[in-house]
């Protein structure tokens, strides 16, 4: 009788290894499973800042529209887009005569940048609008009478403003508000943390 006894303690004993081995064996698989998890959730922080980063590079660069006075109508603004790229102020450097033997026409430069980006004509505090609801711009008809000329640029630029260093100082504030004339300044490592001990 003393057998079972003994194999009853020896049963006790061994189950209480097993489940020494086997709480040693879950603590492992915690530690790995937490190693694993903080992976995955160091995973998951890259992957959100590599979204944002990708969503913001994404993201279509424009600059907001900008208002130039011409300053011998009173009352006359220009509704500008100042989204210039460096390809189309070569064109119109070539197309002003750049490349030309007199050199380049800075007025008609000037005209070709105003005449480009202008989006609207503002007469008050009010957009101007033809009959069919569009915005008047160098190119339209009604433009073109108004000025009394047959090319919108540089002729009805030029008549519209009426005086030429008038042409050419608005340009200039075009080309100013499209990002020409910013300075970019280098900047310290923003990931670096300065120490306060």
């Amino acid at each position: 009788m003393a057998t079972p006894n003994i194999l009853k303690g020896l049963f006790v004993a061994e189950s209480l290894y097993s489940d020494d081995q086997t709480t040693d064996q879950t603590n492992i698989k915690k530690i790995k499973d937490d190693k694993a998890s903080s992976t995955v959730a160091k995973n998951e922080i890259e992957e959100t800042l590599l979204q944002k980063l990708t969503s913001t590079i994404s993201a279509k660069v424009s600059r907001k529209d900008v208002f130039i006075n011409v300053p011998e109508r009173p009352r006359v603004t220009l509704r500008i887009s100042p989204n210039v790229t460096q390809g189309q102020v070569r064109k119109w450097r070539k197309e002003a005569g750049e490349e030309t033997k007199n050199g380049m026409d800075a007025t008609k430069f000037a005209s070709l940048v105003i005449g480009h980006t202008c989006t609207g004509v503002i007469f008050g505090d009010e957009e101007v609008h033809d009959d069919d609801g569009f915005a008047i711009t160098f190119g339209h008809d009604q433009m073109l009478a108004m000025t009394k000329t047959t090319r919108p640029i540089p002729d009805a630029v030029r008549a519209f403003f009426g005086l030429d260093p008038h042409v050419e100082a608005a340009a200039l504030a075009v080309l100013d508000a499209a990002g020409f004339g910013d300075t970019i300044e280098p900047n310290e490592d923003p990931t670096m943390r300065s120490s306060t001990n």
